[in-house]
């Protein structure tokens, strides 16, 4: 998907608020379009880059176009979870504890540098990112509707850092790989930095978007698209089912069932952004590897002969064959 200026007169809110933030977004298309979806299908994203590639503008300038709350967390090894979902507070006067809300209690929250935080701090967002909600003491606490969490992480760090545990990763939908820009990009950039910053006109409201995420539930995955879904899950598990039993040696552990659940839920996203009431199989196979590659866990073998999630995912998706499906209302 690419931008102008301005978006046409027949642009739906979601490319509106795409074209906004491409005010302050130079290139990161993918980036953009994996976000949307998460939003649209109520999951959660990590990204994955070196510094300075835009991904917390990106983060703050999709939150300011959909009218929501931004907060944003440093993680260091210093934090506890208290620092992220918050604590009971000792109140003199009353002689009552009482309760102070985390940074959680937001719209976006970026979890940046969530590997530099130990595994207890981490862990602090499973019960946000799975039930949408943070229990503290004896009480529970809803989280506002919608609720995304954004996290990133520093692939050239190898010291003073974390690595996520398998249950907290599992969680995300999706993986995002974020690359450096072109040069044509990296040149407008510049020029951008030069000028005074542009500003982000809200597009829609957070009830808009829940009710874009209710017409998003209503897009038809059809059945043969489910079982695609399955079969490529299982494939990881066990490769053989694509005819490759040579990269068995390659996986400790594929990918759990929540991949598929999140594979057909964040297409069935996508299909609504290209404007579709149905699912078909490019959806599927665009979002394979974001969805997927996080999930795998390999081996010390694959690590030796360098071996990458990409790598077996792609020999897997070349070997399944594809349902060829009839998309409800054509």
């Amino acid at each position: 998907m690419s931008w102008t200026d301005a978006p046409p007169a027949t642009a739906g809110p979601i490319e509106k608020v795409l074209y906004e933030v491409k005010k302050t977004i130079v290139g990161q298309d993918l980036l953009l379009e994996r976000l949307i979806v998460a939003l649209l299908a109520r999951g959660h994203i990590l990204v994955e880059g070196v510094p300075g590639l835009a991904k917390t503008l990106a983060v703050k300038s999709l939150a300011e176009a959909i009218g929501g709350d931004f907060h944003r967390v440093q993680f260091t090894p210093d934090l506890v979870p208290a620092d992220i979902v918050g604590t009971r507070i000792y109140h003199q006067p009353t002689g009552e504890f009482q309760v102070q809300l985390g940074p959680v209690f937001t719209n976006l929250l970026l979890a940046d540098e969530i590997n530099r935080a130990p595994a207890k701090v981490q862990s602090a967002l499973l019960e946000t990112m799975q039930e949408r909600q943070v229990t503290i003491g004896r009480e529970t606490h809803q989280l506002p509707n919608p609720f995304l969490v954004m996290a990133t992480q520093n692939p050239i760090e190898n010291e003073g850092v974390y690595p996520l545990p398998e249950a907290q990763v599992d969680r995300f939908m999706m993986k995002v790989v974020v690359g450096y820009p072109s040069v044509t990009e990296e040149f407008v950039v510049v020029e951008r930095a030069l000028a005074p910053a542009a500003v982000i006109q809200r597009i829609i409201d957070p009830a808009t978007l829940v009710t874009l995420q209710q017409e998003t539930d209503r897009v038809y995955v059809d059945p043969s698209l489910i079982e695609f879904a399955v079969n490529l899950a299982h494939a990881t598990r066990e490769p053989s089912r694509a005819g490759l039993t040579d990269l068995a040696r390659y996986v400790t552990y594929g990918a759990s069932p929540r991949s598929s659940i999140s594979l057909v839920l964040a297409a069935r996203a996508l299909a609504y952004i290209r404007g579709r009431e149905y699912v078909v199989p490019e959806d599927l196979s665009d979002l394979a590897l974001d969805v997927l590659r996080h999930r795998l866990v390999l081996s010390y073998e694959a690590l030796s002969d360098e071996v990458t999630p990409d790598l077996i995912l792609s020999k897997i998706l070349a070997n399944l064959s594809f349902p060829e499906p009839k998309g409800r209302g054509r």
